[in-house]
């Protein structure tokens, strides 16, 4: 969610996961990539292939989805073959969603489907003896895992609580992403939601400790940097927040949020023309809206106050000179 810092004097502060605070939840596509630790080149292929439809925002149903298919893909199964077998099923079974109305496993090169008890090879299409049965794999012991199963347990952990979280049950949520953490202390994902949960709680040092948590685990997470320097300004802690938000631009030059919170920062520490570099920086990402009318008016109190005006260099407009 965000809380933003504005005309109301509220931060911009972003938990990187729900992009909406009413009841039917919407992930970016940011949002995507980062829960299912997935790049935006294996998105567009899917999307190519035609097994993931391209949208800008997606259900939850969409990432159980693209869950499968990253699940998949870690087989080695190519996505010619996953596309050949989600085509025969749909042909044999009338399903419009076999990804998502049946459960899925890898046979040789092709998907076995687990629909009402039975189990079919679509493209031979045959039914198959279902040697798993009915087990559950996600309520085995963890003892003894391999890192690939563990990374399975905690992304069925990770959604479930994303869900839990959504529909209001904080404690539940808190518990799963605390869970998460302790199979794997460096699922920066789950430290970052747990960490916002207690930054709306005002518990900010459990907030801080997870937001760094999450940072270490991931040193080439802006997420984490832009939070932590949400979190240390609320701590008063305004040079180190600086620090976080460079961080997190530093990462991501095109941060609109973070250059807008260190902007911010660098008024509070009396440092305008810093901000005014980052009001302008801001405005050049985000040229609409209330938050770009707010840099607006900043940039012509800075631009009053310091006897600065803003002249042409060649065909670029951004250079600052004294006057």
């Amino acid at each position: 969610m965000y809380v933003t810092e504005g005309p109301d004097n509220r931060v911009k502060v972003s938990d990187g996961t729900l992009t909406s605070t009413s009841t039917v939840t919407r992930y970016s596509r940011q949002d995507v990539l980062r829960i299912l630790h997935i790049r935006a080149k294996q998105l567009r292929a899917w999307e190519r292939a035609g097994l993931a439809s391209f949208s800008g925002t997606y259900s939850f149903q969409d990432l159980v989805q693209l869950r499968k298919l990253r699940d998949l893909r870690a087989t080695r199964l190519s996505v010619a073959n996953i596309r050949a077998s989600v085509h025969a099923m749909s042909a044999v079974s009338g399903m419009a969603n076999p990804l998502l109305e049946a459960a899925t496993m890898r046979s040789g090169s092709r998907l076995v489907f687990r629909h009402l008890g039975a189990v079919m090879e679509p493209i031979a299409r045959q039914f198959v003896f279902d040697f798993e049965g009915h087990r559950d794999l996600v309520k085995a012991e963890c003892d003894g895992w391999s890192a690939a199963q563990i990374g399975n347990r905690t992304g069925l952990m990770f959604l479930e609580a994303v869900r839990r979280e959504e529909s209001g049950r904080k404690n539940e949520a808190i518990d799963l992403y605390q869970a998460i953490l302790k199979l794997d202390a460096g699922h920066a994902a789950a430290a970052i939601n747990l960490g916002t949960i207690f930054y709306n709680q005002r518990q900010f040092a459990n907030s801080e400790h997870l937001y760094r948590q999450a940072a270490e685990a991931d040193p080439n997470y802006a997420l984490a940097f832009f939070d932590l320097g949400n979190v240390l300004d609320e701590l008063q802690r305004l040079g180190e927040a600086v620090e976080a938000y460079r961080t997190a631009i530093r990462l991501a030059p095109n941060y609109a949020d973070a250059h807008y919170n260190l902007a911010l920062a660098y008024e509070r520490l009396n440092e305008r023309r810093k901000a005014l570099k980052h009001w302008m920086a801001y405005l050049k990402l985000d040229s609409t809206g209330p938050w770009a009318n707010h840099a607006r008016g900043q940039i012509r109190k800075i631009l009053d106050r310091e006897k600065l005006m803003i002249v042409s260099r060649g065909s670029r407009t951004g250079g600052l000179k004294a006057c």
